[in-house]
């Protein structure tokens, strides 16, 4: 049973955060924008996924700033005061959107189901998905569509570059052979090792490849880069803190491929169509990895969490994370060069 029989006028989606997880939220909007073209569409995102998604298509972006906190909230809800959707799609199970869903007017306020929800994401939606066997994050979201009646298969994407931000990109690739090392995840204790990464760029070097770092411009990635770029034999790009978010995703999707932990470039890269080696020990891949390439992912999460669990991965709930800072030592150089080789013979 589907939500709505023909298309509503208006929906509003509220995905605050993360890159990853907006990338995903992406590709369901769009299959509903191509359902029902005619649906007006407004998504609350935060300030640094609004370079993201700033100048999609057919889309009014309502930024909350969550430094303002409560002062921010009231901000959107006096924005929208006049207001009312048809839906409310609540694709963050966490409290502070909760909170912002509060003030936010629709019919119909729709949150995950009772297997896929937390943070009392229950108390504030009055229409709730069924539970789902939906495994990736994108398949949850996805779950959001169907239940609305818009069909959805595969994803696909459409981000739109300005032409200086598309020749940013192949000017840097300058139509070579490019790995792009994103190298810093959101924790450091889910980052690769230091000597490692350099280890994979000169490997990539001797293989013809010319290798970039990429990363925020946060102090602790800058250190990161500067620390890779030291001990590598070969010249390295160090980009890390000089691209804005759309020049970055340009930029993945001129790589050859792309390398990085538990991260949003994965999935900047994977709605870019690019290869993508994901780097994962905390969390689970088939959740939260590269949406379409998980043959690359080095997976140490299996040996971890059924070590730290002692149950097999059939029983382990959904969401569950393997905890210890030094879980991606059990990722090799020699295992990765392997996973280099295979993107390549089949790019």
């Amino acid at each position: 049973m589907t939500l709505f029989k023909s298309a509503p006028k208006s929906l509003c989606v509220l995905r605050l955060s993360a890159i990853g997880d907006v990338c995903h939220a992406i590709s369901v909007v769009q299959a509903i924008q191509k359902q029902w073209p005619e649906t007006e569409i407004t998504w609350i995102c935060g300030k640094i996924e609004a370079q993201l998604i700033g100048d999609l298509p057919g889309i009014d972006i309502v930024v909350f700033d969550k430094k303002l906190g409560f002062k921010g909230m009231k901000a959107i809800w006096k924005q929208l005061s006049n207001t009312r959707f048809d839906a409310l799609l609540h694709m963050q199970a966490a409290l502070r959107a909760s909170m912002l869903s509060f003030g936010i007017k629709a019919k119909y306020k729709i949150g995950f189901g009772k297997n896929r929800t937390k943070e009392g994401q229950w108390l504030f939606t009055n229409k709730h998905l069924p539970s789902s066997n939906s495994f990736h994050v994108l398949d949850n979201f996805a779950d959001f569509a169907r239940y609305l009646g818009v069909p959805f298969e595969s994803p696909q994407w459409d981000i739109p570059f300005s032409e200086e931000e598309a020749l940013f990109a192949k000017d840097i690739t300058d139509a070579k052979p490019t790995l792009v090392i994103s190298p810093a995840a959101s924790k450091d204790s889910r980052n690769w090792l230091t000597e490692r990464y350099a280890a994979l760029a000169d490997y990539a070097s001797d293989k013809g490849m010319q290798v970039v770092l990429c990363g925020s411009p946060a102090p602790r990635e800058v250190t990161l880069a500067d620390s890779i770029q030291k001990l590598t034999n070969e010249k390295v790009i160090n980009l890390v803190g000089k691209t804005s978010l759309k020049q970055l995703t340009a930029l993945l999707g001129e790589a050859s491929v792309v390398l990085t932990p538990d991260s949003g470039p994965a999935h900047l890269a994977t709605t870019q169509g690019t290869a993508v080696i994901g780097l994962y020990a905390h969390s689970d891949p088939r959740r939260t990895g590269p949406y379409n390439g998980l043959e690359l992912v080095a997976n140490a999460y299996d040996e971890h969490i059924q070590k730290q669990t002692g149950k097999a991965l059939n029983d382990i709930p959904w969401g569950t994370r393997a905890k210890g800072d030094d879980l991606m030592t059990s990722i090799s150089v020699e295992q990765v060069c392997k996973l280099l080789d295979k993107a390549l013979e089949k790019k």
